[in-house]
């Protein structure tokens, strides 16, 4: 006799009217500061170059001729928000739903909340105090700990990121056990990209367990090679003016100091096509639309993505991102 499945919700009611007020105090908290809610699209006909993420698609039939559209689910609503920016829209928040592909486990659900924001003007310090006055809202928190990357590999691997050489550090990897892992990375892509990929498991493995785990830690200035959208420091062109916020053992923020240059991110777009090739992962359209919108011109602006459901398993205690979710992936 086979088990039945189970139809009931993973998120109890407590959990539930939970998220209802966290959502009702960042709502406030936005409108307090004349930041204005939008709703984006979750279905698009682009999607990300990321070589880190996967979207999911799925195909729109039009019942008015024989053309059938590829659309994709998006990972999150940035694009779409970005293109409102270009267009003379104010700061604006978002808490919408994004989907990602391959994104299974504890703390990863297909399905997921995002809040999403961007502020006009503001550089990346004042966009941390921004997301520190979230956290001391809706989770109670004294403050932040910040520390750059640079840092953090000194600190606790007493490894200089800049300095260290790709055979160096391959051989420190081997030496913490990623024997296997090296030896798959030896094959993919050029020394830049292979030495990210090892830096980018070490602070996953070696490093996030040890931050975050009394004060929510801010990591800061990532290095250029891992700028994704932010713009290049302009004191030290090494670093990106991007930073990530980590709370008991979670990523909960991935923020950045927004790149506006039409050109740049076409070529960075470029480049992740380049690198998801040597993965052996399918390659992207570029997304003309969101290209065309930044030749207009991005305003000045610093953004944010915060998961909420994160948020609410640290607020809540739970060890599972399915206990703050009406329904978790194996429930649907």
């Amino acid at each position: 006799m086979t088990d039945k499945p189970d139809w009931r919700p993973s998120a109890n009611i407590a959990n539930n009217k939970m998220k209802n007020e966290v959502l009702h105090q960042i709502r406030q908290y936005f409108e307090f500061h004349n930041v204005l809610e939008v709703d984006t699209p979750i279905l698009g006909r682009s999607t990300i170059t990321d070589v880190h993420l996967d979207a999911m698609s799925t195909v729109h039939t039009n019942p008015l001729s024989t053309q059938k559209t590829q659309m994709y689910l998006q990972t999150s609503p940035e694009y779409f928000m970005k293109r409102l920016l270009c267009s003379g829209y104010p700061s604006i928040f978002q808490i919408a739903k994004c989907f990602r592909d391959d994104e299974v486990g504890t703390h990863h659900n297909p399905e997921f909340t995002m809040l999403e924001w961007y502020r006009l003007d503001f550089a990346m310090e004042e966009l941390i105090h921004d997301v520190e006055s979230i956290l001391r809202l809706t989770l109670g928190v004294d403050g932040i700990e910040a520390l750059s990357y640079q840092e953090a590999f000194s600190k606790y691997l007493s490894i200089d990121v800049f300095g260290v050489s790709l055979l160096e550090l391959m051989e420190f990897c081997e030496q913490q056990g990623f024997e296997h892992y090296v030896n798959s990375v030896k094959q993919i892509g050029d020394d830049d990209s292979r030495k990210d990929m090892l830096l980018q498991l070490l602070f996953s493995e070696r490093i996030e367990a040890k931050i975050g785990n009394i004060l929510p830690t801010v990591i800061t200035h990532f290095p250029a090679s891992q700028a994704s959208l932010a713009k290049l420091n302009m004191a030290d062109s090494r670093v990106a003016q991007r930073f990530e916020v980590y709370y008991r053992g979670m990523e909960l923020a991935n923020g950045f100091e927004e790149l506006g240059c039409e050109r740049d991110l076409r070529t960075r777009f470029e480049r992740d096509n380049i690198q998801r090739s040597c993965l052996g992962k399918a390659t992207r359209d570029l997304d003309e639309k969101f290209l065309q919108a930044h030749s207009y011109g991005l305003p000045a602006c610093s953004g944010v993505a915060l998961g909420i459901d994160r948020l609410l398993m640290i607020k809540s205690g739970a060890s599972d991102i399915g206990e703050v979710q009406t329904f978790s992936y194996e429930r649907v």
